[in-house]
């Protein structure tokens, strides 16, 4: 198509980089693989919706026609599709909507994918896994508790059904350079690690791996290149960090990689009566991705907690003081 709005004709970009079309970019986990993509000379096209800002192109992925309109345009070598509702206590409340973003537009995008023969990467999660048996490989037969892991689920099967050489990867809970500490289930436990004048029970029950957003970017980008000339690499992975850590012991390592009291947290050894099933322990066996030389070594969760909230402290030096 010549001179569409992405620049140039066919015979002008085929000698540049690859390109790749990033889901959800103005979310977590999308802004850590359009920067891991960007620094590894790729071309890179980043969607979002709510908050889509200078730099990302604007995009409902509910309107099946604006998807099929900009894949045809753009012509992406790779999609990654990380956009998702992934709050689960929200999925279990609006689930319609979430499960038109998570299953039908995922839906939508793995046919589109197909069709214009870009490899596609679904981003899914721990929790199609029901916690009782772990560690899960990526055979093992899931079984979601909630609404969220069921969407996220529906999710991969749709992404296979139409896609058949697409890759789904399942993470853990995901922390990384946030906007806001509530931006991550990990991150927000800075607020209560600082509620030093009052006690602050914290789930001391459900067994984590707290993974850093960039080692998954690298993941996807590995993925991605290898796909491109290795066809057998499709299917489902899993990557995860491998400490293993419940809220409780998140909060106590943040407060002693920032120096701070932690007399105040107080260990939740009984699982609450919560609105939303979760799973005990949900562990990933990641030896897929070791095998095929295709991981990356995870970041210490100490080192990698700093380098999100160092910028939450109320001195922002604070980081460069104690590491330089």
């Amino acid at each position: 198509m010549p001179g569409s709005e992405f620049g140039g004709s066919q015979e002008e970009t085929m000698d540049q980089a690859p390109k790749v079309l990033v889901t959800g970019a103005t979310g977590l986990l999308g802004r850590a693989v359009c920067r891991e993509f960007q620094n590894n000379s790729w071309a890179v096209l980043g969607i979002g919706f709510r908050r889509a800002r200078s730099g990302i192109l604007r995009c409902d992925l509910t309107d099946e026609e604006a998807v099929r309109g900009l894949l045809q345009d753009y012509k992406p070598d790779v999609i990654i599709h990380c956009a998702a509702e992934r709050r689960p206590d929200v999925v279990e409340r609006h689930t319609e909507a979430a499960v038109n973003l998570n299953v039908h537009t995922t839906s939508t995008l793995a046919k589109e994918a197909a069709a214009c023969g870009a490899f596609f990467l679904y981003i899914s999660t721990d929790y199609v896994f029901d916690g009782r048996n772990p560690p899960y490989g990526e055979d093992d037969t899931p079984n979601p508790l909630n609404v969220y892991g069921r969407s996220k689920l529906e999710g991969e099967r749709e992404t296979l059904r139409h896609c058949p050489g697409a890759v789904v990867l399942r993470v853990p809970v995901l922390f990384g350079e946030v906007e806001t500490v509530s931006e991550s289930a990990v991150t927000c436990l800075w607020l209560r690690v600082q509620e030093a004048t009052e006690g602050s029970t914290l789930d001391h029950c459900q067994q984590r791996f707290p993974t850093d957003t960039r080692d998954v970017a690298a993941v996807c980008r590995k993925l991605s290149e290898r796909a491109r000339q290795d066809p057998s690499i499709r299917g489902i992975f899993h990557f995860s960090a491998k400490e293993q850590m419940t809220k409780y012991e998140m909060a106590i390592a943040i407060a002693q990689a920032f120096n701070l009291p932690s007399n105040h947290l107080i260990p939740l050894t009984e699982q609450p009566a919560a609105s939303t099933l979760r799973p005990l322990n949900s562990q990933l066996n990641c030896s897929r991705l070791e095998l095929l030389n295709l991981s990356v070594e995870p970041r210490p969760f100490t080192s990698a907690i700093v380098d999100s909230l160092w910028p939450f402290t109320p001195d922002k030096r604070w980081r460069q003081t104690v590491f330089h």
